[in-house]
């Protein structure tokens, strides 16, 4: 009677030479799999999502500093920007350095800020947004964006260094929308 784990004995009953292609089989399979798997991710992550990590509190109370989100980088690409959308883009004074933004006109609209309250194409825009702790009183003569801008502020209007200190940005430059925030776990959602 044989016993499982004797030396000599091959429990599979198959010859060494074939358990050896097998294992070969194993280690091609798992390489093929992980070439596969290295490429979708480079290519989700140039064309469609980046993941990124906000600096600063500027959009306070939707993102919070060192917030990780994932911007949709195809949004603009083959879709419009709304107002409302939380934008990335690149500084228009350092394109070094990428912001995070709402837009709140396009190109086009008139824009007013009478002591914090702005105002679209002549009517006061609601701001749920932008907690009445964060906003301000700056004011803005009337304004009509150039084409092919945006003007966009941070919803902690306090503090924020936006199109109020800076001008509309250029449309070239925005390259993603904020989709969904997936760091702080308790903090995880779709952006809105």
């Amino acid at each position: 009677m044989a016993i499982d784990g004797q030396a000599g004995e091959n429990p599979d009953n198959k010859p060494a030479d074939q358990r050896s292609g097998q294992d070969k089989g194993v280690m091609h399979s798992w390489l093929r799999d992980l070439v596969v798997s290295i490429v979708a991710s480079t290519l989700i992550i140039i064309f469609l999502y980046q993941p990124v990590r906000v600096e600063g509190t500027s959009m306070l109370p939707v993102l919070e500093d060192q917030d990780r989100l994932f911007i949709n980088k195809l949004a603009y690409r083959v879709g419009e920007i709304h107002r409302g959308d939380v934008v990335v883009f690149l500084y228009p004074h350092d394109h070094e350095k990428s912001y995070i933004k709402r837009v709140i006109a396009g190109p086009g609209d008139t824009l007013k800020i009478d002591h914090g309250q702005v105002y679209v194409n002549g009517t006061a825009v609601k701001e749920p947004y932008v907690p009445k702790r964060f906003a301000d009183d700056r004011s803005q003569p009337e304004m009509t964006v150039p084409s092919h801008e945006y003007f966009v502020m941070g919803d902690h209007r306090s503090i924020s260094s936006d199109s109020r200190d800076f001008g509309p940005v250029e449309r070239e430059l925005i390259y993603g929308k904020a989709a969904f925030v997936y760091w702080p776990m308790d903090q995880a959602g779709v952006v809105r």
